[in-house]
């Protein structure tokens, strides 16, 4: 188990990387297994090409070009004559190799018969073919076939090339299936092994060794699905600045070359000019549309001569790539960089240097970018092709997915928020520059605070599970209202709410809403305590008090942690006059009333000395608003019903929350759910707490009923007289008789009724 939980905290802890790391790896591994992301692999591939630092010349290879110049000096085609000299004067220099680029499959031609006795006494000669009857599409369709006279002494090599999708040319072959079943080898392969054989001082089990380089895959690298006839491999091209050397076909001809030029090269004989259209694209060239920059068909396979001899004789390398699994490993680790340095981002604090902050963070994402880029060049300059796309991709979309997550859970805390304040508060908080800036200003608000009546009895009885459960369902239902009348819901203290009304957004309507919002709090009680009749929990009763003044309002606290408040003497006195209501009543300051005055209904008014205020104040009991809203409140004495028999009672004074030692005595004359008219012979001042005890005898159930109830003394006019007026006048008489002993009457509204008397109370009541 501790393991488990273990395990458990630290999935939480790193939750958006455990989201975002795994879900961009399988994304982008999704994307590369489809090809979605080849093409953009292979220019990435091109470039890292055009970035390498340029490399000597191969001095191995020299190119006969025949330009644009030399087509006009001798025309085109060349004749069999011109060839024949031609080669007679490269052959004469002892060159190791010649490849002849050049189709010469007639043998027709007046020179031809001369041409031929050349090709049959150059045994270092390899002439060119073409062939479109492969496994493969990508190559040439047309078909070019070979000198007859080299064809019969197995001196030709199949110039096929292979096209990538986007045209250019990556791929090189060692070898390709024949129509005839047959194995040919490229041209390219062919030179290299004329080479090779006068290699001495390599061991031969090396150079064959050598000459067998993995055979391309189908979805090796950044490929996917492509066909791979034959023996393919990714051509390590060459980049050099001066390219390899070249000569013109007509400065050969004529003499103007070095007398031992070609002597131990490979000499590669092949049209230059660019109106033979024998031109194509590779990773080295540039451009696009018309401004492209092209390389010669004789160049291409130069390159392959370039590489076949470099790796073998000079061990450069050649392109490898990884098995999946390694691949995506390496997917992953990038993801987990990009969500982890996000991640970490959000628990670091910042403040007014909110810019600096971004400006410092800068070189880090730079910095593992850089890496990603030199990581990938690096290792092609070893011969790996890294997949970059992806990884890329990987490292930025691990840094979305976890700020989209920070975005959602952001977006869940606001909606969080809007539990206890108004959209518009939200707003004005989260959207605003100065909206979470410490300090404050002064503005008139309308604060409500409302209190549970006699909660403190009920939790001290219960487990604090209940207590919890009941304080969810009072709450819940609260900030349902205050919502709906716009109200900011400033603090949770306990069982009472502090609400605000003007701040953060100040309305002309703030007091009446909240009045409003108070009276629609009280009708809610009703749903409230039906939720707890339902769930067995006891019954609670709310009072609210409401106050209007100018206050300090704003974000209190330092740069850790704040929170937005209001500061000033009224906040203390609308608790001061919370204190003063019981359960169901709503009581306002004179302030307030004034602020309502035209729509307000009250069923009174006192003066009051709160304690902190140097002169009494006036506060009035809300029963109703007016107006647009027309909201009422139920009297809290209109349920008063007359005892048959009055019911002597003793009570104690409450004060400062002690239980004063002198009891008191009287009789209890009218009773209703809510409270009670109780006589006393001794003058009790309004507002005051007692603390009642009842003995009851109970004919009907035939049982003594005892029990304690809390209660709040209000001011109660003449509710008895009111009463004796409604009843027969031999009745009302009795009554005045049975008041003789207790001469001062005391209406007090319960605050804590326990579950026997208030069964009691409910069956006297309701008959």
């Amino acid at each position: 188990m501790a393991i488990r939980s273990r395990f458990k905290n630290s999935l939480w802890k790193w939750r958006g990387i455990a989201i975002a790391a795994p879900t961009i790896s399988l994304l982008v591994i999704g994307l590369r297994l489809i090809g979605a992301l080849e093409s953009l692999e292979l220019a990435m591939l091109d470039q890292f090409f055009r970035w390498r630092s340029s490399e000597p010349t191969d001095q191995r290879i020299v190119i006969i070009g025949i330009d644009e110049a030399d087509i006009r000096q001798y025309q085109w085609p060349i004749d069999d004559a011109l060839l024949t000299t031609l080669l007679d004067k490269v052959r004469q220099q002892k060159p190791r190799a010649i490849g002849l680029d050049l189709v010469r499959d007639k043998t027709d031609n007046a020179g031809y018969p001369q041409l031929e006795k050349l090709f049959k006494t150059t045994p270092n000669l390899i002439g060119a073919y073409k062939t479109s009857d492969l496994v493969t599409s990508n190559f040439s369709v047309s078909d070019i076939k070979p000198p007859p006279a080299l064809a019969q002494l197995d001196q030709i090599g199949a110039i096929n090339l292979v096209h990538d999708g986007d045209g250019r040319l990556r791929r090189g072959l060692l070898s390709l299936s024949l129509p005839d079943g047959k194995v040919g080898l490229s041209f390219g392969l062919q030179l290299a092994l004329l080479y090779l054989d006068e290699e001495k001082t390599i061991p031969l089990e090396q150079i064959e060794q050598a000459l067998k380089p993995p055979k391309l895959r189908a979805n090796d690298g950044g490929y996917n699905r492509i066909d791979v006839g034959g023996h393919q491999f990714i051509i390590n091209y060459r980049r050099s600045l001066q390219g390899f050397q070249t000569v013109r076909m007509a400065d050969v001809l004529e003499g103007k070359i070095a007398p031992d030029l070609f002597r131990d090269r490979i000499v590669m004989i092949g049209v230059t000019a660019v109106s033979i259209r024998d031109w194509f694209f590779t990773p080295l060239d540039g451009g696009f549309g018309s401004t492209r920059i092209l390389t010669a068909g004789i160049e291409v396979h130069s390159q392959i001569v370039s590489h076949i001899l470099s790796s073998t004789l000079d061990g450069r390398a050649t392109i490898q790539t990884w098995d999946k699994p390694w691949e995506w490993l390496w997917i992953f680790g990038w993801s987990l960089a990009g969500s982890f340095l996000i991640w970490q981002w959000r628990n670091v604090k910042t403040s007014n240097l909110d810019f600096l902050v971004i400006v410092l963070r800068l070189p880090i994402v730079l910095g593992l970018t850089l890496g990603l880029v030199g990581s990938c060049f690096i290792a092609l300059s070893y011969g790996w092709w890294l997949p970059f796309v992806p990884a890329a991709i990987a490292f930025i979309g691990g840094g979305v997915i976890v700020t989209s997550y920070l975005a959602i859970t952001a977006a869940q805390i606001r909606t969080y928020f809007s539990r206890y304040l108004t959209d518009a508060v939200v707003k004005s908080l989260l959207e605003t520059p100065e909206g979470l800036k410490l300090g404050g200003d002064r503005r008139k608000v309308t604060i409500l605070m409302c209190d549970l009546r006699g909660f403190s009895t009920i939790s001290e009885k219960m487990p604090p599970e209940k207590v919890v459960e009941i304080l969810n369902i009072f709450l819940g239902t609260m900030t349902e209202a205050i919502a709906t009348y716009q109200g900011t819901i400033d603090e949770f203290i306990g069982d009472a709410i502090l609400v605000l009304f003007g701040a953060p957004i100040y309305r002309e309507d703030d007091a009446v809403r909240a009045v409003a919002s108070a009276i629609a709090m009280q009708l809610a009680m009703r749903s409230v305590n039906e939720k707890l009749t339902q769930q067995q929990l006891p019954e609670i009763a709310m009072g609210i008090g409401i106050n209007t003044g100018e206050v300090v309002a704003g974000n209190i606290g330092s740069q850790s942690r704040a929170k937005y408040a209001v500061v000033g003497n009224h906040v203390n006195l609308t608790a001061r006059i919370e204190s003063y209501t019981v359960g169901g009543q709503i009581l306002i300051s004179e302030a307030t009333y004034k602020e309502i005055e035209d729509i307000a209904k009250i069923n009174g008014s006192m003066e009051v000395e709160p304690k902190g205020v140097s002169h009494p104040i006036s506060i009035y009991d809300i029963c109703g608003l007016g107006g647009i809203y027309n909201l009422e409140l139920p009297s809290l004495s209109d349920s008063l019903q007359l005892l048959p028999t009055p019911i002597p009672i003793t009570y104690r004074i409450l004060e400062e929350k002690h239980l004063g030692t002198e009891m008191f005595e009287g009789e209890l004359k009218q009773l209703s759910p809510y409270g009670a008219e109780i006589f006393s012979d001794h003058d009790v001042p309004e507002l005051t707490n007692l603390k009642l005890h009842l003995q009851i005898y109970d004919q009907d159930q035939q049982l003594e009923i005892e029990g304690e109830i809390y209660a709040k003394v209000l001011k109660h006019q003449h509710e008895h007289q009111v009463i004796s007026e409604s009843l027969p006048p031999a009745v009302a008489t009795d009554i005045s008789a049975k008041r003789s002993q207790f001469t001062q009457p005391i209406y007090v509204h319960f605050t804590t009724v326990p579950n026997n008397l208030k069964d009691w109370i409910s069956q006297k009541t309701s008959c």
